[in-house]
């Protein structure tokens, strides 16, 4: 696993020479929210894409 340091620097190596910091803030953002996402479904599980896609449909068809 990655550290954070190492992540960003993957990161600002991506994004376009002409960046603002409002668009490195805005990716910085991004970044923290898919590790946090990741991290508790690590911890808390999560539920599987088919089964996901099944209780979806419920929605989705009416």
């Amino acid at each position: 696993m990655k550290t954070p340091k190492a992540e960003v620097v993957t990161m600002l190596d991506a994004l376009p020479d002409n960046s603002s910091f409002e668009d490195i803030q805005y990716h910085l953002y991004v970044l923290e929210k898919i590790n946090r996402g990741l991290e508790r479904a690590a911890i808390e599980g999560a539920i599987p894409h088919e089964k996901a896609k099944i209780y979806l449909a419920k929605w989705l068809a009416a």
